[in-house]
């Protein structure tokens, strides 16, 4: 199917929350780049994503080197840590997604990227947020029908908003969500033997009581969220001192 897979964005891309920082990050791109080997003979893959980049510094850090290694297929997940942020332009995230996706289909790659789910379900403190991302998803919507890009749609199911696939802190897919991700992008593609049990329903479980839910958000906001505020104000980033882990295209083992 494919002979080079490039991958390009943020944390969710590098992996973050499947996997730690001694052992390394797994993620959804390396488990897509998994499932496309076996029908893919010699397929190499490259991993640009850094942990906290900005879409505008994935496009500056990330395009150029995309094209340089010729894929056949890129994947370009990259914008929410704009969208979460207490002033943010859609337009102009939108534009760099558009010139990306641009650049990479002109030279005749396929190109899957993502709508993102409403953040406010998975975090009831972000749900100011919930226009925003709906704005946003129109425009990757619309991009991706522009350049012929595959759109992995998580907002249109219930399950991409389950807490049981999130980490703790609530930005990061844990390993369950990092594996439906995984096959979401290989159902898109149409790899072959791949069916749409990425949207599946988890089993149903209790919902948590009023106590509980606001005892959960509190302990959630004193853990992750004010420590995101501190990096905000202080102009740190997650990325800071963080390479890409796989900067160059190598065999998928």
């Amino acid at each position: 199917m494919y002979a080079r897979y490039v991958a390009l964005g943020d944390s969710q891309t590098e992996g973050i929350g499947d996997g730690d920082d001694r052992h390394g990050h797994r993620g959804w791109a390396d488990r897509l780049a998994e499932r496309l080997a076996p029908h893919s003979p010699g397929l190499e893959y490259a991993n640009l994503a850094v942990r906290g980049k900005r879409i505008g510094q994935i496009h500056a850090g990330q395009l150029a080197p995309a094209l340089a290694m010729e894929p056949d297929l890129a994947t370009v997940v990259a914008g929410l840590n704009d969208l979460i942020r207490p002033r943010c332009d859609v337009d102009t995230v939108a534009d760099h997604l558009d010139r990306m996706i641009g650049a990479l289909t002109a030279t005749g790659a396929r190109v899957a990227t993502l709508t993102y789910p409403d953040v406010g379900a998975i975090a009831p403190l972000a749900r100011r947020l919930a226009p925003r991302i709906t704005a946003f998803n129109a425009r990757v919507r619309d991009i991706a029908a522009r350049h012929g890009a595959t759109v992995v749609e998580t907002d249109r199911h219930a399950v991409c908003t389950d807490r049981r696939i999130w980490s703790a802190d609530r930005l990061h897919l844990n390993p369950l969500g990092h594996a439906r991700l995984g096959h979401g992008f290989a159902h898109a593609l149409g790899v072959p033997d791949v069916d749409d049990s990425w949207t599946h329903p988890l089993p149903e479980h209790p919902a948590p009581g009023p106590v509980r839910t606001v005892a959960d958000e509190a302990r959630w906001a004193a853990a992750f969220l004010a420590p995101w505020l501190w990096r905000r104000i202080t102009g740190r980033s997650s990325g800071d001192g963080h390479t890409a882990k796989r900067p160059h295209p190598e065999p998928v083992s």
